[in-house]
């Protein structure tokens, strides 16, 4: 991927939820993958569409265990988190010189509990090997252009994915839930860092936090990895996981994205409540840079 400025997308689970979907249930937007796959690809389009250079999939929340909870046996399940590539691949292929990265969400998505915001799960480095491993597998089999490891809260979980990505090979970036300069599981970022710089990672950063949060984090990204950074933070609000919507105020990445480009952030865009106008605005300002 290119130095210059590259323009991510916004939040998928939003998009749809203006668009008419309830995204309440465990499965969240990944439900679609079952139930609407066009209106996953009517987002992806619209993100696209508005500037983005790079489609994220509709697999952050999708895992066997979570499908299997809801019914659906393992083989389907295994065709839908495919599914989530090639729908994103389907409308990238109607916009030139656009890229797919597939999500691949924390343990703590798949609990639906909230625990990802939190990290800390309490179960053994096995059983995040034995849950993100056939997951990253079936990924990058459905021919993405790289991964998209995303809202990581915890040092123990980037451990075991790091050690995924460099057996895998294939391209990603690596962004960490925070809360101003630790984890959401209260691990120094200075520390958290420097565990997913392996090869295969091509940007390390930080999303779905606030957006204050960003700027500190890209600068200790950048001097502790050397590497490009990544930033898309939320809007600033926060998550209720008991009533299970976003509460406050908040601000698109547009207003602060000249900061975050001047401290080495080279990939930027929105997570929860960025939508396809946030990323319009952020791609003309930068465009106009």
């Amino acid at each position: 991927m290119s130095d210059l400025p590259v323009i991510l997308d916004g939040g998928l689970s939003n998009a749809l939820e203006d668009r008419g979907h309830d995204l309440s249930d465990a499965l969240w937007s990944a439900r679609l993958l079952r139930d609407d796959p066009a209106e996953i690809a009517a987002v992806h389009r619209a993100y696209y569409e508005a500037g983005a250079m790079v489609a994220t999939t509709a697999s952050y929340q999708a895992s066997v265990p979570g499908f299997e909870r809801a019914g659906v046996d393992r083989s389907e399940a295994e065709r839908l988190i495919a599914s989530s590539v090639r729908i994103a691949r389907e409308v990238r292929d109607e916009f030139p010189g656009r890229l797919v990265a597939a999500s691949v969400g924390p343990y703590g998505a798949m609990l639906a509990d909230g625990s990802e915001y939190r990290g800390r799960y309490g179960v053994s480095s096995t059983v995040l090997r034995d849950f993100h491993g056939p997951r990253l597998e079936l990924l990058a089999a459905a021919g993405p252009d790289l991964l998209a490891v995303e809202t990581i809260p915890d040092t123990q979980e980037a451990d075991v994915l790091a050690e995924l990505l460099r057996d895998l090979g294939l391209p990603a970036w690596f962004s960490y839930s925070i809360e101003g300069d630790h984890t959401r599981a209260g691990q120094p970022l200075t520390e958290a860092f420097a565990i997913p710089a392996v090869a295969q990672v091509i940007a390390v950063g930080i999303n779905c936090c606030k957006p204050a949060d960003v700027l500190p984090a890209v600068r200790t990204a950048v001097a502790t990895t050397g590497r490009p950074a990544i930033a898309y933070p939320n809007r600033g609000e926060s998550w209720d996981p008991i009533a299970r919507h976003w509460v406050g105020d908040g601000t698109g990445p547009d207003t602060f994205a000249p900061d975050w480009l001047r401290a080495g952030a080279t990939y930027i865009g929105g997570c929860c409540r960025v939508g396809p106008d946030d990323i319009r605005r952020l791609s003309s300002l930068i465009s106009h840079a």
